[in-house]
């Protein structure tokens, strides 16, 4: 026979996201894929680094089908990206849903201290979740000052030179990347794939 307690034990409440935290999401993905793909199109048709010689990236992973049709889809994919983390910024302050997601001292003092292993994967996932914010603002700002370099010269300026711009816009991809994939396996430690399930359905 099964006692209460033990049948209580059993039960894992499954984790649940708001409906706009599920929109925010997928909209990020989405514009993501679409911006990476159409940055890769303009990496091939007029390269950062290595020049049209050098290797190029499979038109499988391209979009635009040339400079101009991968500049178009690429600044397109930014401001609906760019509008989506803003309006995912106002939903988090809005809702304090910044206080269960952002690192602070307790999750530094976690990762010293606590013998939990979840407490201490917690404590990374909110740490991983925070650094991505400056990386995030890096890639929008050196994307806006090459988007209009003569009207936001100032924000340009700030990056040395042309050739210094472009190369650290195009290096923030693979750490947007590297985040996506140590949010998502990090997630799974915390909460299962109950909880990346939760994200999208």
């Amino acid at each position: 026979m099964t006692s209460p307690l033990s049948s209580h034990r059993q039960v894992r409440r499954v984790p649940t996201q708001t409906f706009w935290v599920k929109i925010f999401h997928w909209i990020n993905i989405i514009s993501l894929i679409l911006m990476i793909t159409s940055g890769l199109q303009i990496y091939n048709a007029n390269p950062v680094l290595g020049g049209r010689e050098g290797w190029q990236f499979p038109d499988l992973f391209l979009l635009g089908g040339w400079l101009a049709g991968g500049r178009h889809w690429h600044f397109a994919a930014m401001w609906l990206y760019s509008l989506n983390l803003l309006g995912y910024g106002l939903y988090v302050f809005a809702t304090r849903r910044w206080q269960r997601r952002f690192a602070s001292s307790a999750d530094l003092q976690a990762l010293q201290k606590s013998p939990n292993l979840k407490r201490k994967n917690l404590a990374w996932h909110r740490l991983v979740y925070t650094a991505i914010i400056p990386i995030l603002l890096l890639a929008i700002l050196s994307g806006l000052a090459m988007f209009k370099p003569a009207q936001l010269h100032w924000l340009a300026a700030l990056f040395g030179n042309w050739q210094t711009l472009r190369t650290i816009h195009f290096l923030s991809v693979p750490l947007v990347l590297l985040f996506t994939v140590a949010h998502s396996l990090l997630a799974l430690k915390v909460g299962s794939i109950r909880l990346i399930q939760s994200m999208f359905l």
